[in-house]
């Protein structure tokens, strides 16, 4: 006898439904925005692959440099295929991020931290998502790496498995017309006593060595904007070999 379709099965509840980054029509409309977004706003987003993680849940500890982090890091646990939650501030404002993992983390409003904290725990227990964190719990200029926040420990410790995965995030404005970003993750760190000061220790050493190797290898996570003198450069164009070697020569004098 033929087995029903898939789809048909998980609203017997037979199976739980799959767990996406995208949460249906909107979450994938939302991810669309969000992939444009950086696209146009970097050269290109590099990171350096990490060997297999292993079994989750995790915290992603993150520092919080940039006005693009979250962007970033929706980048970085796509590509991972590790669906993860968000806190976001600035939920209010654009409430559309839910479908892709935000979660509510108004400032100034103790009682709604607190369930966002509560349900990220349930969450992470029953469908096995993981949780992007920027542990300084502040947007603030670089270099410094801030004391990570203690939210880092109530969740790890109260996930069964949770490991904490440190996420170092640089933005380099020098080479190109737009910045680039450069994410390097450290090995996944056992929950327990000091997990916010061991993760924040090695967060600030993977920003050191990243800043120090900036010149690769590197691998491309998120494809950006070439340069405008890589988009028009009129040597590639026909009749453009004129140029090519650095001084322009007259029409119809050999070209």
């Amino acid at each position: 006898m033929a087995h029903p379709p898939r789809l048909w099965v998980y609203r017997l509840g037979r199976y739980p439904p799959p767990v996406r980054q995208e949460d249906g029509l909107l979450g994938r409309a939302v991810g669309a925005m969000i992939r444009r977004t950086v696209r146009a706003r970097f050269r290109n987003v590099y990171w350096r692959r990490p060997g297999p993680l292993g079994e989750g849940p995790f915290v992603f500890a993150a520092n919080h440099h940039g006005w693009h982090d979250g962007y970033l890091m929706f980048h970085l646990v796509t590509a991972l295929g590790v669906p993860s939650l968000d806190w976001i501030e600035e939920f209010g404002a654009f409430p559309l991020f839910e479908k892709v993992g935000g979660m509510p983390y108004p400032p100034g409003d103790p009682a709604a931290r607190a369930r966002t904290v509560r349900m990220t725990i349930r969450r992470m227990r029953s469908e096995g998502r993981s949780l992007v964190l920027f542990a300084e719990a502040v947007l603030h200029r670089p270099p410094d790496v801030l004391p990570f926040g203690r939210a880092l420990e109530l969740v790890a410790s109260k996930v069964p498995g949770c490991r904490v995965v440190p996420v170092a995030i640089h933005y380099d404005m020098s080479l190109h017309e737009r910045p680039e970003a450069f994410l390097a993750l450290g090995e996944p760190l056992p929950s327990g006593p000091d997990s916010c000061g061991r993760a924040r220790d090695e967060v600030a050493r993977l920003l050191e060595a990243t800043r120090a190797g900036l010149d690769g290898p590197w691998d491309v996570l998120a494809p950006g904007t070439p340069d405008v003198n890589e988009r028009w450069d009129v040597r590639r164009a026909p009749g453009g070999s004129r140029f090519r070697s650095g001084r322009q020569q007259p029409p119809g004098d050999g070209s």
